[in-house]
């Protein structure tokens, strides 16, 4: 598949066509899902929290370990928020779109928002400096978390709703198209996982403006390549919000951290 592929605007009903785009490579990308001044209001939310946990030295929400580092001026930063849906009324208000419900039949019947579930609303601040500890992540599916958690692999989309505008030098976000039809095995040993962060063959860059929103199968492998660029140029935030089938499986402030959690230094 090549490089660039197209591009779609998401209302409140998916057409044939951005069915099928789905279905065969397991990713879709719309464009302009939310104007500038939503984006300004969202980041400026995340901010009010991170003030508000680096101010509590808060660990972990709902089990889920928080990722921080520093910024550019050495300043410590919120760099992976979890739940961030259940800490502002701004996150938890933009999920009422009713865009969102159009995106649910791509996960078939009884597919909801994980607003409760996983790691529920991430936001993740990814910025290249000297500092920084989160300016990359290795291939990986998010299948395995199912594994983990000792379920059967039940479909989980990944939308995501990006903050930033990426060039190719930017890097970012990368996938390879229709791995989410690949077996078990393949899933589990195709590549080493967070460790191999190399360039695939068959990799398709997916290059947001701010605003755009993408969903990706989370059964596709894919990374999330380090920035070519350094300092304010390689800042890039966006959130990811899982649509999820099968059984409820709420969290809360006594839910254990899960397994792969524990080794989270691992992921850059």
């Amino acid at each position: 598949m090549a490089t660039s592929y197209p591009t779609f605007t998401l209302s409140d009903q998916l057409t044939r066509q951005q069915l099928d785009f789905f279905n065969t490579h397991g990713f879709i990308h719309f464009k302009n899902f939310i104007k500038p001044a939503t984006v300004s209001s969202i980041i400026d939310a995340s901010k009010e929290v991170e003030k508000k946990w680096i101010e509590q030295d808060i660990k972990k929400i709902n089990g889920v370990p928080i990722k921080y580092g520093k910024d550019l001026d050495g300043s410590p930063i919120v760099q992976r928020f979890a739940f961030l849906n259940q800490q502002h009324q701004t996150l938890s208000g933009l999920l009422l779109d009713p865009r969102f419900n159009a995106l649910l039949q791509l996960a078939g019947d009884g597919a909801r928002l994980g607003t409760e579930e996983k790691d529920g609303m991430v936001f993740n601040h990814y910025i290249n400096g000297p500092d920084s500890k989160f300016s990359k992540m290795g291939w990986h599916t998010d299948g395995l978390r199912d594994i983990f958690y000792g379920t059967k692999l039940n479909p989980m989309l990944n939308v995501g709703i990006h903050l930033s505008t990426l060039k190719p030098e930017n890097g970012g976000l990368k996938i390879i198209p229709g791995t989410h039809k690949q077996s078990i095995y393949q899933m589990l040993f195709r590549k080493k996982y967070f460790l191999d962060n190399k360039p695939d063959a068959d990799e398709v860059s997916i290059l947001p403006e701010a605003g755009d929103l993408t969903i990706h199968d989370g059964r596709l492998w894919h990374r999330v390549a380090e920035s070519a660029v350094r300092g304010e140029e390689s800042r890039r935030r966006v959130i990811y919000i899982p649509i999820i089938a099968g059984k409820y499986a709420p969290k809360n402030e006594n839910s254990p951290t899960v397994f792969y959690q524990r080794f989270a230094g691992i992921v850059k």
